[in-house]
């Protein structure tokens, strides 16, 4: 009674199990291989899937995101045989799962394995400092490389980086002091043109001080020169109106004398007067004219008549 009571309820609960098993639910970014009896029945992208049961499995859940492996450090050698510790990290992404799932055994040690040996293939043509300069042609021919390889996997490398590149310690220590000396150099070099632009610079101010100097100075004689041509100019204006108004003065004197009805004889002693002022003992030459006796004889008989008329009077 007991058996004939658990047996149906065992026979309907692995019924249940059995279809609960062949529903399959496949996330977003996965694949699923599945086999049936053993070899390749189908892959399974994202969404509801049903397989037969103790027939079909599924063999192998692929990851169809980028991923990213970070290999440990591997040693080379450069052409110019110095040895060095250089890590890499790929990123990749799996194309086709069925190629992923049955095309390499272990996918990820093969893609170490092929990263370390075209890795050492590439540095062991470059020369140490050209390793240290050149981490993008290195990243982009292993790129290269490494997705042609890796295609008949259905892997496809979309970047390679060299993540480290440790060079021995003794060469670290040229290197630095390499680097050092070359800083101080550039220093040198930077001071040098510093005091040169200087000194340049204070030129051209001296040389500009000069020049305005010197306009400066210009400016000054010739606002000189203009107002000493002023001053003469003013001083010639001012001596030509004092002629002129000694000139007026002569003339109006002459009318005067013109219309009064002055005869020859008050001129003649006016020009007697005007010579006894030139000849008042300041001039050192005296130009004498050549009627001088004449107008002496004159102003002896004035002088004759001046004295004769009183002695006349006495005797009458």
């Amino acid at each position: 009674m007991f058996f004939s009571i658990i047996i149906p309820i065992l026979l309907i609960i692995l019924i249940i199990y059995a279809i609960i098993s062949c529903v399959n639910i496949v996330p977003q970014a996965q694949a699923y291989v599945v086999e049936r009896l053993g070899a390749y029945q189908a892959t399974w992208s994202v969404g509801l899937h049903f397989k037969v049961p103790f027939i079909d499995r599924v063999a192998k859940k692929v990851l169809l995101k980028e991923q990213v492996v970070d290999f440990a450090p591997q040693p080379v050698i450069t052409k110019d045989n110095v040895t060095m510790q250089i890590d890499t990290v790929v990123y990749f992404q799996i194309t086709d799962p069925k190629l992923y799932a049955y095309g390499v055994d272990r996918p990820i040690m093969a893609i170490e394995n092929l990263t370390a040996t075209t890795l050492r293939n590439l540095i062991g043509d470059l020369e140490l400092d050209a390793t240290l300069t050149s981490r993008d042609t290195i990243n982009t021919q292993m790129r290269s490389i490494l997705d042609v390889a890796t295609d008949p996997w259905g892997i496809k490398v979309n970047r390679v980086e060299l993540k480290n590149i440790i060079p021995p310690a003794e060469i670290q220590n040229a290197m630095e002091k390499q680097m050092k000396a070359e800083r101080e150099r550039r220093e040198s070099i930077l001071r040098a043109e510093g005091e040169k632009k200087s000194s340049v610079l204070r030129a051209e101010g001296q040389k500009e001080s000069m020049i305005l100097q010197a306009e400066a100075e210009k400016e000054a004689a010739i606002l000189r020169a203009d107002a000493k041509k002023e001053a003469t100019i003013r001083e010639a204006e001012g001596n030509a109106q004092a002629i002129l108004n000694i000139q007026q003065a002569t003339a109006a004197g002459i009318e005067a004398i013109r219309k009064a009805g002055a005869d020859e004889s008050v001129i003649r002693l006016k020009a007697i007067e005007a010579f006894e002022r030139a000849a008042d003992g300041k001039a050192t030459k005296i130009i004498v004219p050549s009627d001088i006796q004449g107008l002496a004889g004159m102003v002896a008989s004035v002088k004759e008549l001046a004295t004769s008329e009183p002695i006349s009077g006495a005797e009458e």
